[in-house]
């Protein structure tokens, strides 16, 4: 909103009084050209002008939004960053965080790599979220991103990690750094990208790589894409879906089911 407001003025437009769709698309085309910004950062700037005049309609500041209708531009996503760890890399991962001589490690790596935690609910589990059962499953309760509650079952590896790191604890937080103090994102980072190092792997890995990891290697392993979706708790299934990366395979494509059913019926 500054580079758009540093624009107007240059311009002698006053944002909420001149502006009118053509100058936000003059704008979008200012910020390719003169500034250099690709399609993804454009469409983003241009979003962000979208929801500001968005709101000003709502609260009756403007009559109209003069953002509504301007055209976005086209984003190619490269999807081979969001592949993650395939299934030998991530299992590397966890096999050297359990070597590691701080257990809290191999906690992190399960929260991230096996549960498909975000970086930040991962920091945040207490010991006594886990100490739950339901329909005989010890489960993980959290608050996820926009607050949304979550139940999430654990799995006997993932279990075991947990209560190395919990130790004799029965209260407070899960994950500590060596001070006793709650593990915090930055010191997360960098334990994940000094476990990969040690663990050979040379892709770019962040603690996001490891719940691409945990989406892309269930999908790998059969798991159906809506039960995927729920375990990653994404709202919409197509962010499930990028994830896929045997989504192009020939061999999974839907006409093989189909001629099947169609000629073994016949």
């Amino acid at each position: 909103m500054r580079i758009f407001n540093s624009w107007c003025r240059e311009r002698h437009l006053r944002p909420l009084v001149d502006v009118e769709r053509v100058h936000i698309e003059l704008f979008g085309r200012w910020l390719e050209v003169e500034r250099g910004n690709g399609p993804a950062t454009v469409a983003h700037r241009l979003n962000v002008i979208q929801n500001f005049y968005s709101v000003c309609e709502m609260d009756g500041v403007v009559q109209k939004s003069p953002a509504t209708h301007v055209r976005l531009p086209g984003v190619w996503r490269d999807e081979t960053k969001t592949l993650g760890l395939d299934r030998l890399e991530l299992g590397a991962f966890i096999a050297r965080a359990r070597a590691h001589s701080d257990p809290n490690r191999w906690a992190l790596s399960v929260l991230l790599g096996l549960l498909g935690l975000r970086v930040s609910e991962a920091c945040g589990v207490n010991i006594e979220d886990y100490a739950h059962q339901q329909q005989g499953h010890r489960v993980l309760r959290l608050v996820g991103k926009g607050g949304k509650p979550a139940t999430m079952p654990l799995p006997v590896p993932v279990l075991r990690a947990l209560d190395a790191a919990a130790a004799d604890r029965t209260t407070g937080p899960l994950l500590l750094r060596y001070d006793g103090s709650r593990l915090d994102r930055r010191t997360a980072d960098r334990w994940v990208k000094s476990l990969a190092k040690s663990a050979g792997i040379s892709k770019r890995i962040s603690p996001h790589s490891l719940r691409h990891a945990m989406v892309t290697n269930a999908l790998d392993a059969g798991v159906p894409l809506r039960d995927v979706q729920i375990a990653a708790r994404h709202a919409d299934p197509r962010t499930t879906a990028g994830y896929d990366r045997n989504r192009h395979d020939p061999d999974r494509h839907a006409v093989h089911v189909l001629a099947a059913y169609i000629v073994g019926g016949s």
